[in-house]
């Protein structure tokens, strides 16, 4: 690790909590692969972790999970940065099918999710929480793939789109112009980690390759919750972590989903999008993606679900949190392929 900077020493003292995460992360993998292999949710992770009940009532954390077996008429397993949209999307939900009842959400990695379902549930806070959803959602045909191999989905429809940004500073201040402007010497940057974070992993890293700027930025080192040059760090778990860095004034840009600047700025934090190019944004090619899990005890309620998200009020609700609507095609319901493209 190279030696620490003074703004380094003050970024590390501002997000101290990504290293407590991860150390939690740790002790809590290690845990589940001691008890019954169930896959640790890291972290104080309450607010993704929700049973919105008909009556209006939301439960969060240990307390939801507790309940997500007894009380949930439909669980879903969603790809983290949906977060922020949930609570509206669900609420509108269950007002046009008022039938359905109570709805559980978990917002987490989309490649947690999937250890989740093979491994058979969650472990968090030191507790098992044995479980599978009925619907699950990704921004990786690989997953769904993945889940497919294990008898575990058969079939999905695409159901948003969204794009990547730089998100910055107000009025832009440090003049970012691009993906090329992030491996300048006088730029912190936080980029969101690609162990875990689908938006790295599948499309970050390849624009970042692409420009010839990856193992600058990075050092050649993918870790959670780290610095890996002294002028770059990556998130712990979410990159919803980037706006409120820059709301700290502890880093000068970083790269989140479009979606990402739009609720920053509903929520209060000061920031700005720098728009990218098709290629580097990847506007034509990201994907969300929700199919029914084989193993899920309300097939019926997930089937009402996708038939709502493919509806006129499901697209809309989205669409008020910086997702891109899908497109008719998009919402054709499609067996997963043998091999994605």
């Amino acid at each position: 690790m190279p030696r620490f900077s003074p703004f380094a020493v003050a970024t590390l003292a501002v997000l101290c909590c990504f290293t407590l995460t991860l150390s939690v992360a740790r002790a809590q993998s290690s845990d589940a692969k001691q008890a019954k292999g169930l896959q640790a949710i890291p972290g104080d992770k309450d607010d993704d972790l929700r049973l919105f009940y008909s009556d209006g009532k939301v439960v969060e954390g240990s307390a939801a999970l507790a309940k997500m077996s007894t009380d949930a008429k439909l669980t879903m397993w969603l790809a983290g940065n949906q977060f922020f949209a949930m609570e509206d999307v669900v609420h509108s939900f269950q007002k046009t099918d008022p039938g359905v009842g109570n709805v559980a959400v978990i917002t987490m990695p989309p490649g947690m999710i999937v250890n989740a379902i093979i491994a058979g549930g969650w472990r968090y806070k030191g507790k098992d929480y044995p479980m599978q959803p009925d619907l699950y959602a990704s921004v990786d045909l690989g997953h769904l793939e993945a889940l497919r191999d294990k008898g575990k989905m058969a079939q999905y429809m695409i159901y948003a789109r969204n794009k990547l940004e730089i998100v910055v500073a107000p009025g832009n201040p440090k003049g970012i112009k691009g993906l090329d402007d992030l491996a300048r010497p006088d730029l912190r940057v936080m980029l969101p980690n690609p162990i875990t974070e689908g938006i790295a992993k599948f499309y970050m890293k390849k624009a970042l390759i692409r420009h010839g700027i990856w193992d600058k930025l990075t050092g050649g080192k993918e870790c959670e919750a780290c610095q890996v040059t002294p002028t770059t760090y990556f998130t712990a778990v979410h990159h919803r972590e980037i706006p409120e860095a820059l709301k700290a004034g502890t880093i000068d840009a970083g790269i989140v989903w479009s979606s990402e600047v739009a609720y920053a700025k509903q929520i209060g934090i000061s920031v700005q999008g720098v728009p990218l190019p098709p290629a580097d944004s990847f506007v034509n090619e990201v994907v969300y993606l929700i199919g029914p899990v084989t193993s899920g005890a309300h097939p019926k309620a997930a089937s009402q679900y996708m038939r709502f998200l493919a509806s006129a009020a499901g697209q809309d609700v989205y669409a008020r949190y910086g997702f891109i609507k899908a497109s008719k095609e998009d919402l054709r319901i499609r067996p997963i392929p043998a091999e994605s493209k």
